[in-house]
């Protein structure tokens, strides 16, 4: 495949569809810190990524052949998209591939949070079986709580459809407005109602600049003494220090982040170590079906490779990625 187009594969992506791009063009697969990067980048007609390469202008600059960035997942918080289509490159992303992957883990930790449970590995006379079971009453059942959806988008409106399904009041907030067909029974309310009235907040917010520190001071004193808080969005739009002290002066609150700023997780992350607050290292998408959803963006490569429109072309945004 000496004259066909190269494709640079600088974050892992499923065999399968890795397979299925080397049968139409040559692909190499070099992460942007190895060495031999800069060189295959020169060469490289299109680069695949996923979260943590960044692809700004200085990128850019060393990959003078590139036509297109694919990034295997849904946002596009790492790629410069303004700096691309200067340049005339196209962007292209996978804009559901983990949407159900997210929601099944932001709603794992609900019940972590809300759901007290162990498993035997021996057994126990009646006393003690009698003891573990008292031990292990949730003091809270969801139905009888408010959800609170902090961005109605994909994952936002299925955790609507989750709340709906455990008998939760639901409430969201959003910049756009939400037609009722596509509520799923939640409640259009206030970012301070929200906050006030959820007993679990859960975060799903895009890159927008205007989010960085949404979480901060001012949010975390409007909620609940026993509130759960769940961002599984960016890591960006938390106020970390904020969210310590929240967690800090309410001991019967809890907060579990699955996303953090930077990754991976400082030293001095101030969550580190509270018995109130969990981290979790950027699982949102590790299923294997999101995994490989997200690997197809090759076949929007080779569409553009070969000169014709993408599926799933980045979006025209009014703010650049912070």
């Amino acid at each position: 495949m000496a004259d066909s187009p190269l494709t640079l594969v600088a974050e892992p992506i499923d065999p399968a569809c890795a397979s299925w791009l080397s049968e139409r063009c040559a692909v190499e697969a070099i992460g942007a810190d190895a060495p031999g990067f800069e060189g295959s980048l020169a060469r490289a007609d299109a680069l695949i990524v996923r979260t943590y390469t960044r692809v700004d202008a200085a990128l850019l600059a060393k990959a003078p052949r590139l036509l297109v960035v694919a990034r295997a997942g849904v946002g596009l918080d790492n790629i410069d998209i303004p700096a691309c289509r200067a340049r005339g490159v196209e962007v292209v992303h996978t804009p559901d591939a983990n949407s159900r992957a997210v929601v099944e883990l932001a709603t794992a930790f609900m019940l972590d949070a809300l759901r007290p449970r162990l498993f035997l590995s021996s057994a126990l006379d009646r006393a003690k079986w009698a003891a573990l079971r008292h031990e292990l009453i949730a003091p809270r059942q969801c139905s009888d709580l408010t959800m609170g959806i902090y961005g109605m988008g994909r994952v936002g409106k299925a955790m609507a459809r989750v709340a709906a399904a455990l008998d939760m009041r639901a409430l969201y907030c959003d910049l756009l407005e939400i037609p009722p067909e596509r509520r799923f029974g939640a409640t259009p309310v206030s970012r301070e109602a929200l906050l006030a009235e959820a007993d679990v907040v859960t975060l799903h917010v895009d890159d927008r600049p205007s989010n960085r520190g949404l979480i901060g001071p001012a949010a975390v004193r409007l909620m609940k003494r026993d509130a759960v808080f769940i961002n599984a969005s960016r890591g960006f739009v938390v106020d970390a220090q904020a969210l310590a002290d929240f967690l800090a002066n309410n001991p019967a609150a809890q907060a579990i982040l699955d996303v953090h700023d930077p990754e991976p997780v400082a030293p001095d992350n101030p969550l580190l170590g509270m018995a109130n607050a969990h981290l979790s290292p950027h699982i949102g998408a590790a299923t294997a079906t999101a995994h490989r959803n997200m690997s197809w963006v090759v076949r929007d490569v080779w569409r553009v490779l070969r000169g014709e429109k993408p599926e799933h072309p980045a979006p025209v945004r009014d703010w650049v990625s912070a």
